[in-house]
């Protein structure tokens, strides 16, 4: 039997379509370390960026199986999101906080597929970004 393919895709895509069809603004929430990742890299937080992914705010969105690309625009400045599905960590409605977050074993890439840590220049190891969940 062969390994089946990834739930991921077509859960971002189930949740992007139900959220647009309430009038909900879906949001990304992607890990911006992940390579591959495409984001303007000024407004990456602690190795994590939130995209809005409403038909409103971006244009030619696709919501691939491997990749989800659209052009968006940030502080008016044109910009051609590419993002491995693997990267994204959940997906949500910006005015009410439903939606998923991927467990870390669904998520989580080969580590060959990480970008390396940058040296934080202290004697402390930098840590690893932790989602919280917000009600």
């Amino acid at each position: 039997m062969t390994q089946p393919t990834s739930r991921r895709p077509y859960l971002i895509r189930a949740m992007h379509e139900w959220m647009s069809d309430n009038g909900l603004t879906p949001h990304l929430v992607v890990d911006a370390e992940l390579e591959g990742v495409l984001v303007p890299r000024q407004y990456v937080e602690n190795g994590k960026i939130v995209l809005n992914v409403s038909h409103t705010a971006i244009d030619s969105l696709v919501l691939g199986n491997e990749v989800i690309g659209f052009s968006a625009r940030f502080r008016t400045v044109p910009f051609d999101v590419r993002l491995p599905v693997a990267s994204v960590v959940g997906i949500y409605a910006g005015e009410t906080g439903q939606g998923m977050l991927f467990s870390e074993s669904e998520r989580d890439p080969p580590p060959s597929t990480r970008i390396p840590p940058r040296p934080t220049g202290g004697g402390e190891a930098p840590r690893r970004p932790r989602l919280k969940v917000v009600k």
